[in-house]
């Protein structure tokens, strides 16, 4: 089986899911429920693209398949954000209570530290995206504590708001903040065209990228500014999904079986989108809303990390 026929299988199977999931027991108010269903599957068509597009993006330019954006530590700080504004504001600030706000300001925020970060760790020659991750998982345990020392502190009714920002949910998703992201992702997808023809080079690690006349440094910055813009929008607009990018894009590689982007990263787009639209299914259906989509997710993303830590460990 080619790969442009896995692509059109998998592109039918994510408009099937679609279709179970958007009118299956509709009930006698179709007028009410299809709206809902279909913000649902809008929000989960474009968190799921962001994710699995990151993802190989970031997978390509540190040449590591168990790595994941959320290694920099921009789900960490969603979370730091999240708690820091209860915790010297209150819940009912205007931050928390006006979604559009807190929206711009968390994805403002992330996206500054991104550049930040990256301004500093490249200022210097010699520095690479190794040192970049190590960084980065370092603000992200640091965050992390601060979270967990803020919300050892604050009143237990605000802490069930915290709480729930640490798990993704499609559940409540804003219309607006839709739009919103909508509009950042297609931005981005723009800007990415004139990167698309290098990512088969930049694969092929460092030196033989800047042999054949790549711009190593300067793309590899305005990549991983595309992927923390992406990551950010998709973390503000539902929440953080850890396991969700490292599980699609490595599905993604075992299918087709190739270095060429052109494949990659639509498969995994799609892969990203069935496993969202499936696992929401059985949250609605099966443990009816007992359970959050991002705990199924990253149950099954950890066991397969691990699973791809003995499989490495064997090959080497």
């Amino acid at each position: 089986m080619n790969k442009k026929t896995k692509l059109m299988i998998l592109a039918g199977a994510a408009v099937l899911f679609a279709g179970v999931f958007l009118f299956y027991d509709v009930g006698r108010n179709p007028d009410y429920v299809l709206p809902k269903r279909g913000i649902k599957i809008a929000a989960i068509v474009l968190t799921g693209g962001c994710i699995a597009f990151s993802t190989m993006i970031f997978q390509t330019i540190t040449a590591n398949r168990i790595l994941t954006p959320s290694i920099i530590g921009l789900d960490s700080l969603y979370l730091f954000i999240q708690t820091f504004i209860i915790f010297v504001f209150g819940s009912q600030s205007l931050t928390m209570t006006d979604k559009n706000i807190n929206f711009l300001l968390s994805v403002g925020l992330m996206v500054l530290f991104a550049l930040l970060l990256y301004q500093l760790l490249f200022k210097r020659e010699g520095r690479n995206i190794y040192f970049l991750l190590l960084v980065g998982i370092v603000f992200g345990t640091l965050f992390g504590s601060m979270s967990s020392f803020m919300q050892v502190l604050i009143d237990p009714n605000e802490f069930q708001i915290v709480q729930d920002r640490m798990f993704a949910s499609f559940n409540n998703v804003n219309s607006d903040l839709l739009l919103v992201s909508a509009v950042i992702t297609g931005a981005a997808a723009i800007y990415f065209v004139k990167f698309s023809h290098i990512l088969d080079v930049l694969s092929l690690g460092k030196e033989h990228a800047v042999n054949l006349g790549i711009d190593y440094d300067g793309a590899v910055k305005r990549l991983l500014i595309l992927v923390a813009v992406l990551v950010s929008a998709a973390t503000a607009l539902v929440g953080p999904i850890t396991f969700l990018g490292l599980l699609v894009a490595n599905v993604a590689q075992e299918m087709f079986k190739t270095h060429q982007h052109k494949y990659l990263i639509p498969g995994a787009i799609l892969v990203s989108i069935i496993a969202l639209l499936g696992g929401q299914f059985i949250v609605e259906r099966i443990f009816t809303f007992s359970t959050t989509l991002s705990v199924i997710i990253n149950f099954i993303g950890g066991v397969y990390f691990i699973y791809l830590l003995l499989r490495e460990n064997k090959s080497w």
